[in-house]
Parts: structure tokens; sequence; C-alpha cells
């Protein structure tokens, strides 16, 4: 399956004779980047805010399109999607967020949505399997911050890490820079690939970071 970032939370997610996902839709004129000019058959959002939820720039493909936006267990197009309510509300107006696990045979990819705490035992006993990608917000404000990323990231123990949400040139919305996570993860640079291509669900026991490059093109 491969794999592509186009811009602050929102992913591709692709794999032959399976469905396409795109995660976390943005207003780009709110939150920066270029309008986003992709389709797919699954669209998720992970909680209700114009960097997350502008599922109307999506293009339908030839089977329709279904637009998730809660938590439950879902089967389409020969993909498996749980998704886990995290953010558990203490007062009324605190944010929710959900966090989708997708399985494409076999091979789990966790996107963390905005997640702004720690995953607990109980978010991690919810996903069946190995994580096999994580897709984590490292920029703070409403989301993980850099430390709490990499704690974050050492409950989960995926075989690749990807961070997302954070300060680019590109972006309106401000955010801690991609430094401090590196930082933070003891590492001296990350060269970034254009996509990340997956093609065993065999897990690893050490996590690499993996640094995606701003895909501006359209699908």
């Amino acid at each position: 399956m491969n794999i592509t970032w186009h811009g602050h939370s929102c992913f591709r997610l692709t794999e032959r004779g399976m469905a396409t996902v795109v995660t976390d839709p943005y207003n780009h004129k709110k939150i920066g980047y270029g309008e986003l000019n992709l389709s797919a058959d699954i669209v998720t959002v992970s909680h209700d805010d114009p960097g997350h939820n502008y599922t109307k720039v999506i293009r339908k493909r030839k089977n329709g399109q279904h637009i998730l936006t809660g938590p439950g267990e879902y089967e389409i197009g020969e993909v498996f999607i749980t998704g886990i309510r995290t953010n558990h509300k203490k007062k009324k107006d605190d944010p929710w967020n959900v966090m989708y696990i997708f399985d494409y045979n076999g091979i789990l990819v966790a996107h963390l949505g905005n997640l702004n705490r720690v995953p607990s035992q109980s978010d991690v006993k919810s996903i069946a399997g190995d994580v096999h990608v994580a897709l984590v917000p490292i920029g703070g404000g409403s989301s993980l911050n850099a430390s709490k990323a990499v704690e974050a990231i050492r409950i989960l123990e995926p075989s690749y890490a990807i961070p997302m949400y954070y300060q680019t040139e590109e972006c309106k919305v401000e955010l801690d820079p991609l430094d401090k996570f590196i930082k933070e993860m003891g590492l001296d640079t990350v060269e970034p690939l254009p996509e990340l291509k997956i093609t065993s669900s065999r897990s690893s026991s050490e996590t690499k970071v993996i640094l995606l490059e701003y895909a501006r093109e359209a699908d």
C-alpha cells in the first residue's frame, strides 16, 4: 500500500483493488497549503474543525463515497476500519476526537487525528493487532506536543511513525516546528520521502520515523 501526505493531517491511503482513503481534508483558505484535488472512496473526519472536516472538496469515485465522522467498525471496499473515540470529555465543551485504524490486508495504519493526550491502555487494547504505521500529530496547540507524541509512539510501538500537524512554510496555523519532534526522538536529521510504500504486514521491533514530503499534485 502507498501513503502520501497532503499537508496538515491529510493523508491518502491507496492499495490496488481496495478502497482509497483520504483523512482529515482541510479548508485551504483557513489552514494554508494548496486546495486539495483528490478523490476517495472513504473520507474520515477526526473532529469537527475546518482543518479536518472539509469533506466537500474530496471528489467521489465511481462507486460513490463514504464519509466517516464517528467511532464504530466499518468494512468498505475490502478495507476494515475501526474508529475509536479519544479525548474523553471532562467538560461539555471539550473537543472530541476519533482515532481511525485502517486495516489493509493485515497492514494496520493508525491515524491519531487531533489526539491531545497520550493513548491509554484501553485505547491500545481497542486496536486489534500491531500498528504498522502511526500518523502522529506533533505540533502542540490543541493536539500532542513533541514530547507527548514521542510518548504516544513508545506506547503504540509502530514499525513506522509519520509526523503530521506541525508548522511548515505553507501552514497558516501556529504550531510547533518539526525540529522539536526530531530532537525529542533523539535523531539528527530525517530525509523526506515522496511517499511510503509498504509491501509486507510483518512488524518491526524498532520504530522508524518517516518524514513525508508535502504532496502538491492531484491524484
